[in-house]
């Protein structure tokens, strides 16, 4: 029981590591890395499993077939003619087509989605959350106009009271009959 649920469990994680070193090992070459000449390549058709056929980056395994064929360079997935995506297997055994094509898909948007959103995030921190210049220069002239307004409403009082002072409408500590005008 153990044994099924760790075999299910790398299944589930395993594609996309696969799906990683798949990408990686399509841009190396590992007849690149040697120094020395390399052996001459077995034809991809003398391999009888998926097992000692997917090693090898030049040739592709089909399942439906149970044959080992060149991979088609000049097709970046091998056409359904040669054999279905489901069926191929490249690289590794346990993976086919469609779930590489799906998993690096993912991977992809992944990817393109995260440099959306740092982008988007250095815009946003890059604009000052403080009040641009319009709105600074409308505040002040909005408390220039209420400084304005109050001084004039003081000039107005100020003359309001000397008229009632002036016709005794105002009453006054300092005026002689004040005292008997509240009788």
């Amino acid at each position: 029981m153990s044994f099924y649920t760790n075999e299910r469990q790398t299944r589930s994680t395993s594609p996309s590591f696969a799906a990683v070193v798949l990408f990686f090992a399509s841009f190396v070459r590992l007849g690149e890395c040697q120094i020395t000449t390399p052996p001459p390549s077995t034809p991809c058709s003398a391999y009888k499993n998926c097992d000692t056929c997917v090693p090898h980056t030049k040739c592709l395994w089909c399942f439906s077939t149970n044959n080992c064929t060149d991979y088609p360079v000049s097709w970046l997935l091998p056409p359904a003619s040669l054999c279905q995506l489901s069926q191929a297997r490249w690289g590794v055994c346990w993976l086919n087509f469609e779930a590489l094509i799906i998993a690096m898909a993912v991977l992809g948007g992944t990817i393109l989605i995260s440099i959306v959103v740092c982008c988007c995030c250095c815009c946003c921190k890059k604009r000052q959350p403080g009040p641009d210049r319009d709105e600074e220069r409308f505040a002040r002239r909005r408390e220039e106009i209420k400084q304005r307004s109050e001084e004039r409403k003081v000039e107005r009082k100020a003359k309001h009271d000397e008229i009632r002072r002036k016709y005794g409408l105002i009453g006054d500590a300092d005026h002689p009959y004040s005292k008997f005008e509240n009788e």
